[in-house]
């Protein structure tokens, strides 16, 4: 029977410039130490170099050789940075030029050539890694325009859509032919941010069999989605899972938006996993229930704990929410041989 694997853990917010965290094979150990099974492996050049990888079997076969020696399994490569720089309006043009190499700042359609070409290199790594899911975001022309004031032009929002998937078809197509699901972490900040926009999305693309979703509940706690609903609604989408915590907390002075605050006096804010509220009792049971057989995969954000505490705390959390799917009913004891005649008997009719 399928079942969620992990746990898992998503390494971009322990990354560093010292031991055991700036090698990948390093943190591959520390990862295993603490009883993770698998990682998600952001392509950051200090930890993997993802155009030699899209060039290289050898160098993938060695980075899967070391971490499965470490003890876990590579789970997904991460290219939300590079994802986030597909599609960028010019008001966030100083933001998010420091995701990019020096080489193309300062140059926006430099900049936007350059991350879709990492995402091309990304689908084939994670074919030579033999992944079957990728992590990413869909980058944002509209985010600007979330809320509706002033009043947008008629056309505007699919006018948008369609130029976010004129970006992105060709990386989807990349995808497809690397036999590897695009996976969108559904955020604020992203054109990509919720049901709404995703639905918006997949018509501008044609419903692409590799435009699918990563599901972090968190995120929706600070937006006030209904995060098991959405499971219902997307579950056939859902191809990966960040594992991760938040609250939401508003008062008469701040509600969603935040009033400019950091993340500690925000209203909504990350949390490590089981210190906020999110039900995950009935996120892995629906995922479960839907049979998701992805990673269970710890993003660990925290506005109040220790980085050290939280991974510390999140291996033995996951592994105690997977769900081992049953393999027969639980009444099959009371059960009995049945035939048509016998169920012709039972509702009343004759043989």
């Amino acid at each position: 029977m399928t079942a969620i694997k992990g746990p898992a853990i998503f390494l971009a917010q322990f990354a560093g410039d010292e031991a055991p965290f700036d090698t990948l094979t390093g943190m591959a150990k520390w990862a295993a130490g603490l009883g993770y099974k698998g990682i998600q492996v952001p392509t950051d050049p200090s930890l993997f170099d993802l155009e030699k990888a899209a060039e290289s079997q050898e160098y993938c076969d060695n980075i899967k050789a070391e971490c499965e020696k470490a003890g876990v399994q590579i789970t997904e490569l991460s290219t939300h940075l590079q994802g986030q720089l597909v599609a960028v309006h010019p008001a966030y043009d100083e933001l998010f030029d420091g995701f990019a190499p020096e080489a193309v700042r300062g140059n926006p359609e430099a900049r936007t050539k350059w991350a879709v070409n990492q995402l091309k290199c990304a689908a084939k790594a994670s074919q030579r890694l033999g992944l079957k899911s990728h992590a990413t975001f869909s980058g944002a022309l509209m985010w600007h325009l979330v809320y509706p004031w002033p009043q947008r032009p008629p056309g505007l929002v699919e006018q948008g859509f369609k130029e976010l998937a004129s970006r992105w078809l060709p990386i989807l197509d990349a995808f497809e032919d690397a036999g590897v699901d695009v996976c969108y972490e559904l955020h604020p900040g992203e054109d990509l941010h919720d049901g709404v926009s995703f639905e918006q999305f997949l018509t501008a693309v044609d419903n692409h069999p590799r435009a699918n979703i990563l599901y972090d509940p968190s995120h929706f706690v600070l937006q006030q989605l209904d995060y098991l609903d959405f499971i219902d609604r997307y579950h056939d989408r859902i191809k990966a899972f960040h594992v991760k915590d938040a609250e939401f907390n508003p008062t008469g002075r701040a509600g969603v938006y935040g009033g400019y605050q950091d993340w500690v006096n925000r209203p909504g804010r990350f949390r490590s996993l089981g210190d906020g509220q999110v039900d995950f009792r009935g996120i892995f049971s629906k995922l479960t229930q839907y049979g998701f057989d992805g990673w269970a995969v710890l993003e660990w954000e925290c506005c109040l704990k220790d980085s050290a505490q939280g991974a510390a705390e999140g291996a033995p959390f996951i592994a105690d929410h997977i769900i081992q799917r049953a393999g027969k009913a639980f009444d099959d004891f009371a059960g009995a041989k049945s035939s048509e005649s016998r169920n012709r008997r039972i509702l009343g009719l004759k043989d």
